[in-house]
């Protein structure tokens, strides 16, 4: 099993769809990395071979911004946006949609009005007979 930047690949797919486990790693960057480390994108990750595995963990670890490091930066990007009081920001602090949804129906999940599903409407009586 490989790890990358403290995440478990899994075994049984092919190591272009594998490397999207990683946070910050899509299907195309991922093709992208194996075409400039000239490996298969058929391959499965179980049968990579170790120089194969550390070319692709040092690439990673020093040319793309992946996991923590993302996350953090993407966080921050967000906390800018509320700091200047931007349009933008705003709708980050209140958790609405930000990037011009409609509101009116939908976004129930954003704005945290989740409906159950509803029985039949009808009260079970209180006796048994």
């Amino acid at each position: 099993m490989i790890r990358i930047a403290g995440i478990n690949i899994p075994d049984n797919k092919r190591a272009v769809i594998g490397l999207t486990a990683v946070y910050g790693i899509g299907k195309s960057l991922s093709a992208r990395i194996l075409r400039e480390l000239s490996i298969s994108e058929n391959v499965k990750v179980k049968d990579l071979t170790s120089a194969e595995e550390q070319k692709i963990r040092e690439y990673i670890e020093s040319k793309i911004k992946v996991e923590g490091e993302l996350r953090r930066e993407v966080t921050m990007n967000i906390k800018h946006h509320k700091d200047i009081g931007s349009w933008r920001g705003q709708r980050h602090s209140k958790h609405l949609p930000v990037r011009g949804q409609r509101t009116k129906t939908n976004s129930r999940t954003v704005r945290g009005n989740t409906r159950k599903t509803a029985g039949s409407g009808r009260r079970p009586s209180a006796e048994k007979t």
